[in-house]
């Protein structure tokens, strides 16, 4: 009998297409979901104080918070394209109904909302790599569809702090139009990768859970969101209040900063490939996240008294880098650990962890800003948790053989 490892893999066309149509869709949901910070200052510009747009700015991550998990047990059992565009579809619409409120409540509430339907995107995306690219290629596929995130960040910060001169609701409206575009690409391009079977009477997959080395993985990105979500949150805000750059100039430095954390992010991955391991790479950047986060949080603390925009710049430009590069390692080893049995889920559950981190993180970080120490101490607190991430990323022994390639019957649909 041929084993699942001896089938052939998927003709690399379909992988590409379907890796193509994923990071789209992370793009507009990333946008949607770590963009509003660039809408910081036209939010305060309506008479919103710093912690008040810090809580509409978390509200979506708030949203994946509570539906991560639904998602990635719905793309376990129905499978991901159906996930992926009702998903985009609930987005859409949530994200018109921001555009079109008329306070900060309801516009909260509808933000909300849109973080909970683009939250498939996370979960069923990663599936998708899981099942089309075999072990040797899912270490750069997955940093690719990792990118998503830093490009989505990317665009928000060319295009929403210009949409947003009369106020925030054309450049949601943006946001949502993006989130329509990709469910309709999804539902036209995006196929379901074959299955491993199951014999018949088999037993089901035991849990991954049962060992400590998911909940240490869980645990490491969860630290890890720290000090990503302390930059993406109050870099802009320190860059226009204290580092001497314009609204627009912020924003365009923080876009362009984007291609170096898509670049991080495939060289990451790449590097986790040819090593054959993740908690390695993984536990290396975590370090080096700990020292540009911690010379992040000095450059504030001598800014603008000391240092001039020229340093204020180049030290959030190489934090913004550093900070988003570890995700797409995260993310392989979290669903070669879990199996195409319980990817989905424990996807949804990395996910989860991470983004509830992130929905603290914003408006604590902002709480330290406006009635605390400053921005040098929300930098700190990061470079610290980075810190403590190095000590529980487990061992590489740790590490079990990633499942094989799946087969290609679903190429041909």
């Amino acid at each position: 009998m041929t084993t699942p490892a001896a089938e052939p893999a998927a003709p690399p066309r379909a992988r590409w297409r379907h890796l193509g149509v994923g990071l789209t869709g992370l793009v507009a949901a990333c946008a949607a979901q770590n963009g509003l910070p660039f809408l910081t200052v036209a939010l305060r510009a309506e008479g919103l104080t710093l912690p008040q747009v810090g809580l509409l700015v978390s509200a979506p991550t708030a949203g994946l918070v509570c539906t991560l998990l639904l998602w990635g047990a719905l793309a376990d059992r129905y499978g991901e394209r159906l996930v992926l565009t009702a998903g985009l579809a609930v987005a859409a619409g949530a994200l018109t109904g921001a555009a079109l409120a008329d306070g900060a409540l309801a516009t909260g509430l509808w933000l909300l909302l849109a973080g909970g339907g683009s939250a498939s995107v996370h979960v069923a995306s990663g599936r998708l790599v899981l099942g089309w690219f075999p072990p040797e290629q899912r270490g750069l596929a997955m940093g690719v569809r990792q990118a998503g995130q830093p490009l989505g960040v990317g665009l928000a910060g060319l295009l929403l702090p210009r949409l947003a001169g009369d106020g925030p609701g054309g450049a949601l409206a943006l946001l949502a139009a993006g989130c329509a575009a990709t469910a309709v690409l999804v539902g036209v391009l995006v196929r379901d990768p074959a299955r491993p079977p199951r014999a018949p009477g088999a037993a089901r997959p035991a849990s991954p859970y049962r060992g400590p080395v998911l909940w240490r993985v869980h645990a490491a990105s969860t630290l890890l969101v720290v000090p990503q979500f302390a930059v993406a949150g109050l870099a802009f805000d320190w860059l226009v209040r204290d580092g001497g750059w314009s609204a627009a100039g912020a924003g365009t430095l923080l876009a362009a900063s984007q291609a170096g954390g898509v670049a991080a992010r495939l060289g990451a991955g790449t590097w986790s490939d040819r090593v054959g391991s993740r908690l390695g790479p993984l536990r290396r950047v975590a370090a080096a996240v700990a020292v540009v986060v911690g010379v992040l949080a000095v450059v504030a603390a001598l800014t603008p008294g000391v240092l001039g925009p020229a340093v204020a710049a180049a030290a959030v430009a190489v934090a913004a880098v550093a900070t988003v590069s570890p995700n797409g390692v995260a993310f392989t080893s979290v669903a070669e650990q879990a199996g195409s049995a319980w990817a989905g889920r424990a996807l949804g559950a990395h996910n989860t962890v991470q983004n509830l981190a992130a929905a603290l993180t914003v408006p604590a970080a902002a709480l330290l800003v406006d009635g605390g120490p400053g921005y040098w101490a929300a930098f700190a607190v990061g470079a610290a948790a980075a810190l403590a991430a190095v000590a529980v990323v487990p061992g590489r022994a740790a590490e079990a053989p990633p499942p094989p390639a799946l087969p290609a019957t679903a190429a041909a649909r």
